[in-house]
């Protein structure tokens, strides 16, 4: 073998590892995690830094590595040719095109690019000064290859922006926490967790607040010895009062406030003004998101506000614990169902309240009932059936089984759900 040949097919075999470099560089440093990434660049690693501006450049950066991947592989392949071109005549193109073909695809393709996949983060700090580098060698190329690109497509109507942005989005972040909150107890806790504070500027006070026909309140008319005994007996630290009527919500009455005027008026309920005491109310529209509500709670110090529609009448009452309780869910003991107003049943059904938010079942039991068009279990059905059903009606719709077991005047009280598993077994059931 001549001196010549030895140093071509060294020179083919630098430019198969140049090409396998390449290959893993570009899945290294569009695979590793931006966000760890990130986390590491903030503490200090200047390698992550470095691949943090190469990421945030990634369409130089792309065009750099495919620039010299294709360069070093043209290269390989033209030596190769002519290497077994002199060694096997015309039939050497074809020896040349099979090898060639052979070769890059599992040393330069394949093999660096399954490694970099699975070591992405690794990998990437590895190669982040050498890609720096080739990138600002190469740039002058690569602008130019982008220029004539974007002028080529601009003739087909095809506009690019300037510059690709390369943020995560909400819904990708969705996604993201969906994809990675495994199957275990704890880990699909806290990927709920994690998508309820994404889902907290969609959702609307109206969805989770107290129903006005559920709110405790207290007559300001009502002799002050009875409005202290139903304060002191309520489990709330703080209830509405209204004059007239409940629509009229004229203050919020605090536990504390209470009292502290009780002390200063040594123990003369005579001289207690429960409305000198009781604190101005705050009314929200019901179309307020939870995020802007939370910050405004967060903003106010208050923990309480009146929920009230488009024409200023009263709807309900929500609590900066309502909001923390759409992240972390009802605090229950660890063996109950973690929605309140729902009993499970030995045949696999379920009795719900027809007041149970369809967020609710949908995040503590897995289903995907819409809450589109209802925020409630009995608004669904109600919206499904087109008509206010009689107890005993059954309707069947989103793979479900929905039985009306009571219904108080216009309103649908309580339910019986059936799940499609339970409908399976109650079939087999019956066919045996």
């Amino acid at each position: 073998m001549t001196a010549p040949l030895i140093i071509t097919l060294c020179a083919i075999l630098v430019l198969l590892i140049l090409s396998g470099f390449f290959s893993g560089s570009e899945t290294a440093l569009t695979a590793a995690s931006r966000p760890r990434i990130h986390q590491l660049a903030e503490e200090g690693d200047r390698r992550a830094e470095i691949v943090r501006q190469l990421q945030d450049t990634r369409d130089r950066m792309i065009g750099a590595i495919l620039l010299g991947n294709n360069l070093v592989n043209i290269l390989a392949s033209a030596l190769a040719t002519s290497v077994l071109i002199s060694l096997f005549g015309e039939a050497g193109v074809a020896y040349a095109t099979l090898a060639m073909t052979t070769l890059i695809l599992i040393f330069a393709e394949v093999l660096p690019k399954t490694y970099a996949i699975t070591h992405a983060e690794r990998m990437a700090l590895s190669v982040a000064p050498a890609m720096r580098a080739v990138t600002v060698v190469l740039s002058p190329f690569v602008t130019a290859v982008r220029w004539f690109v974007r002028g080529t497509l601009k003739l087909f109507g095809a506009e690019l922006p300037e510059k690709f942005a390369h943020y995560t989005t909400p819904e990708e972040l969705s996604g993201a926490i969906s994809l990675y909150s495994g199957s275990g107890v704890e880990a699909a806790r806290k990927g709920g967790m994690l998508a309820s504070i994404l889902d907290l500027s969609k959702v609307e006070v109206g969805e989770v607040m107290t129903h006005r026909k559920n709110i405790e309140m207290i007559d300001l008319e009502t002799p002050t010895e009875t409005i202290l005994e139903r304060i002191m007996a309520s489990r709330f630290s703080r209830l509405p009062l209204y004059r007239d009527e409940p629509d009229e919500i004229v203050g919020m009455l605090h536990m504390r406030d209470v009292l502290r005027a009780l002390r200063a008026a040594d123990n003369d309920l005579e001289k207690i003004d429960v409305a000198k005491i009781a604190k101005e109310p705050w009314f929200v529209p019901e179309t307020t998101s939870l995020l802007d509500q939370m910050r405004a709670f967060q903003k106010r110090g208050e923990h309480v506000a009146i929920v009230v529609d488009e024409y200023g009448a009263l709807m309900g009452l929500v609590t900066l614990e309502d909001i923390l309780e759409e992240i972390v869910g009802d605090i229950v003991d660890e063996h109950d169902l973690r929605v309140r107003g729902v009993r499970p049943q030995s045949d696999g059904s379920l009795i719900v309240n027809g007041t149970v938010t369809i967020r609710d079942l949908n995040r503590e039991l897995g289903w995907n009932l819409p809450d589109d068009e209802a925020s409630t279990i009995a608004g669904l059905v109600l919206h499904e059936a087109r008509v206010i059903p009689d107890p005993g009606q059954v309707y069947e719709f989103h793979n479900m089984r929905f039985e009306v077991l009571r219904r108080q005047r216009n309103q649908v009280t309580s339910l019986r759900i059936t799940p499609p598993a339970a409908q399976d077994a109650q079939a087999a059931q019956e066919a045996s």
